[in-house]
Parts: C-alpha cells; sequence; structure tokens
C-alpha cells in the first residue's frame, strides 16, 4: 500500500460515521456503477469471493434477508449479510453470522478501504457516495470473514443501485410497489425494469407476487437473459396461516416440500408472504437439496425483524413499525386488524419530505383513532405541521395533534391510547403505532428501550 495516496484512518466509530456520512447521502444518486466497480476493483472485486443472495422490491427485503440469513446459519453457512438503511446504529447494514459487526470491525472495515476511496475520488467526476463506500466496506468484510454465502438487498432500485457489481446467484423479487418517485419514476413498469436489472444472466429468480404489468417486466427481462424463474403462487407459496399469540402459524409451499404448522414470531400476511419467499429462495440456493422440516420450524421460530410491527414497550402497548409508504402502510394495517384488538389506536406519525405522506396516512385512516404529527430529527424529515395540513383534510381536525418533539409525541400518545381505553372501559386496550419512516423508528426505538 506504499503507492496509495495518504488516508486519514479512523480510530473511533464516531470518526468512521462521519467520514461516511461527509459524502454523497445515500439520497443522492447518479445513475452509474463506474465508481463502485472502480472501487471494487482495487479491493480486489471482494463480491466474487462467496455466491450472492441478492433482494430487491418495494417493501420487505430487510425482514425477508433476516429470514434467508436465519435459514442459512441453521444449515451451518457462514453468513453475510447487507441491509439498508440501518434501524438505529449504522454498523448494523454489516452483519456476519447474524450478528452486527462490532464498532471495532465496522472501523477496521473502514480502514481496510479508506485508502482506495481517494483513489477513486481524484480519479472519478463524483467523489464515491456514502452508500457506494459501505456497500464496499461490506464486500471487503464478507470477504475477509470469509463468509460461505452473502445475503444482500439493494439500497435502492436495482439496476444501478451500489450493491449491483455483485452477480446473485439467485435474485428474489419482494412485491413492487411505487416508492421512490424522485428516483425511479411514479409508474410500477417502470421500477420494475430498474428492479429487474439485478436478475443476472443463469441465475435463478424468486418472484413474488405481483400485478400482472410489473410481472410481466420481470419475467420478460428474465427470459432475455436466460435467467430460471421460480413465482409466488405456483412453484411456492403460503398455503395457510392463522394468527397466533406472538406472531402466527403458516404452512408453506417450498420448491420441493411443503412445511406445515411453522410458527412464525412476526405478524401479518406480508410477513407470512417474505417466509414464503425466503424459503423458496434459499431452496433455489441448495439446488435439488430439499430442507429438513425440523431445520426450517427451528429457523422461522428464531427470526426477529427489529422495527417491524415490535412491541417495544407495554401499559400502553407501544408498536414500531418502519411502514414509509401506501404500500408498507397498507400491509401493517393489515397486520394490526388482523392480529391486534386495540382500542383506541393511537398513531404517531413522522415522514420524510420525499415520501408520499398522503398516501400513507390515508392508508392508515380506518385504523388509527388519532395521529400526532412529529418528526425525526434528520434534515430530510417533513416538518410535523406540514403533515398535520395533510393529515387534517384526511382525518378532520378533532383527529390530529401537532407534536414537533418526537418524544413528547409518544407521551401525548400514550396519554391518549389510556385514557381512550378508560373511557372505553377497556382499560389496557389502548396502543400507540410509532410508523412513517424507518429512522422515526429507530429513533423511537432507541428512545423508549433506554426508558425501559
Amino acid at each position: 500500500m506504499t503507492d496509495l495516496p495518504a488516508a486519514r484512518l479512523a480510530e473511533t466509530y464516531a470518526e468512521v460515521e462521519d467520514a461516511l456520512l461527509s459524502r454523497w447521502p445515500e439520497t443522492r444518486l447518479e445513475p452509474s456503477l463506474d465508481r463502485i466497480r472502480a472501487f471494487t476493483e482495487l479491493l480486489g472485486d471482494p463480491q466474487r469471493a462467496y455466491p450472492v443472495i441478492h433482494l430487491t422490491g418495494t417493501n420487505g427485503k430487510t425482514t425477508t434477508s433476516r429470514m434467508i440469513d436465519t435459514l442459512l446459519r441453521a444449515l451451518d453457512l457462514r453468513t453475510g449479510r447487507f441491509t439498508s438503511p440501518h434501524v438505529e446504529k449504522m454498523s448494523e447494514r454489516i452483519t456476519i453470522d447474524g450478528s452486527p459487526v462490532t464498532d471495532e470491525e465496522f472501523v477496521r472495515a473502514f480502514n481496510d478501504v479508506a485508502p482506495y476511496t481517494h483513489l477513486v475520488d481524484a480519479s472519478a467526476l463524483h467523489p464515491l457516495s456514502f452508500f457506494e463506500t459501505i456497500v464496499g466496506m461490506a464486500y471487503a468484510a464478507f470477504a475477509d470473514a470469509p463468509v460461505d454465502v452473502a445475503v444482500v438487498e439493494v439500497g435502492m432500485g436495482g439496476v444501478w443501485d451500489a450493491t449491483n457489481v455483485a452477480d446473485g446467484q439467485v435474485a428474489a423479487v419482494l412485491p413492487v410497489a411505487v416508492d421512490h418517485v424522485k428516483y425511479l419514476g411514479d409508474q410500477p413498469t417502470m421500477i420494475a425494469r430498474e428492479k429487474a436489472g439485478i436478475i443476472k444472466p443463469g441465475a435463478t429468480a424468486v418472484i413474488a407476487e405481483q400485478s400482472l404489468e410489473v410481472a410481466e417486466v420481470l419475467l420478460g427481462h428474465a427470459a432475455e437473459v436466460g435467467a430460471t424463474v421460480v413465482r409466488e403462487g405456483l412453484e411456492f407459496g403460503v398455503v395457510s396461516r392463522v394468527p397466533a399469540v406472538g406472531g402466527q402459524v403458516v404452512t408453506l409451499q417450498g420448491l420441493h416440500a411443503t412445511y406445515d404448522e411453522v410458527f412464525l414470531p412476526l405478524y401479518g400476511a406480508h410477513q407470512a408472504q417474505n417466509a414464503s419467499v425466503a424459503l423458496a429462495t434459499v431452496d433455489a440456493f441448495l439446488g435439488d437439496q430439499p430442507l429438513d422440516a425440523d431445520l426450517v420450524t427451528a429457523a422461522f421460530g428464531q427470526v426477529s425483524s427489529p422495527g417491524r410491527l415490535e412491541v417495544i414497550r407495554r401499559s400502553p402497548t407501544i408498536v414500531l413499525d418502519a411502514a414509509h409508504n401506501p404500500h408498507g402502510a397498507e400491509a401493517t394495517s393489515a397486520a394490526l386488524s388482523d392480529s391486534f384488538a386495540f382500542d383506541p389506536l393511537i398513531g404517531v406519525l413522522g415522514v420524510m419530505s420525499d415520501k408520499d405522506a398522503e398516501g400513507v396516512l390515508a392508508a392508515f385512516e380506518p385504523y388509527l383513532d388519532h395521529v400526532v404529527c412529529t418528526q425525526n430529527a434528520t434534515l430530510r424529515a417533513m416538518p410535523a405541521e406540514e403533515l398535520a395540513v395533510v393529515a387534517r383534510d384526511i382525518y378532520g381536525d378533532q383527529r390530529v395533534t401537532v407534536v414537533p418533539r418526537l418524544a413528547d409525541a409518544i407521551d401525548e400518545a400514550s396519554a391518549l391510547a389510556e385514557a381512550g381505553g378508560a373511557a372505553s372501559g377497556s382499560i389496557g386496550s389502548g396502543a400507540v403505532l410509532v410508523t412513517g419512516s424507518v429512522v422515526t423508528v429507530g429513533e423511537a426505538r432507541t428512545m423508549l428501550k433506554g426508558r425501559g
């Protein structure tokens, strides 16, 4: 490394965070893989040192990634997992053997690639972004571990996503809906074309249930590149599901066998669907080898997904869910109706300014008795009062309160939930749903765990 330009190496986790956040943010995109390709080439193309399972879709990627990871580890495979965005801490994005890297490992991963970032910065029109840099860190860390397989979630889209310098042996496409309109377009077919870009020649494409127009795009691309396709509802899927205490009991049809009465400690039909995609993805990765039924049951029983219909506190019950677009809000709403009996349910919503706030609020309206409009601590947050203007048009003045500070908003919502439950004669039945953004949920999670 003597011929590399001088690079300031980090000594602490905070210094790594500062260095990464000083780069282009995740929300600033320039559609090119040139920089990340140059970066990974300098690193020795670590993403080619292990097989990759690649995931895209509008919602459900992180949870499905966690399910796939759990199944693979149950097979005694060493896994790397890259997900984004993080809920509470940046290092969550890089996971090895089911655990986020430690602060020291995160610093080491950064220092291993830092000298090369300067080479790319100096030769490219634009410097490496935050996301490109952390993708390079993850790929290099997985090669260094080394892992037997990497489970990689795209950041946004597919074709131009920095993770797409890897060629997934299996590409899973979760349900595609409208999100990231500014970057991916406002038509499902436009978004589908972008996401189809992770399906590579010779790969197996695991395609979740889609609208007809989206399915046509995905299947057309798979045919063009010669990928094998397996589809939810045909080759695999959810046979049945029954809500249960702490989650649900599902029967899943995999590619080679049916798995009966599997307990899944997550709520909602969408999580059962995610489980079916995860199972089919692992089946596709293994080839013709069927999974042992006891292994599948044990693995799914261990799955967790922080910030996804997560009950974080009781008295009153506080539920965290990272729904941040209408499609996600609809799935969350259906799960709340399916699995809980809250009365009243008070929403605490903090959304990003570039999101479809009206669509999210409308999806929750039939299920929320009252909404407290707030905002998270980032510059991208929509101001609480602006969100309330939208909310009042949907909920009416009497069902909307504005509390800009998130901690105060949760306290206000908790008081409303307790008072409402008492008024209805069902003390303890009131609850709070904190939602609207991964960042909002992450801040709330850190805060509420600290109080506990």
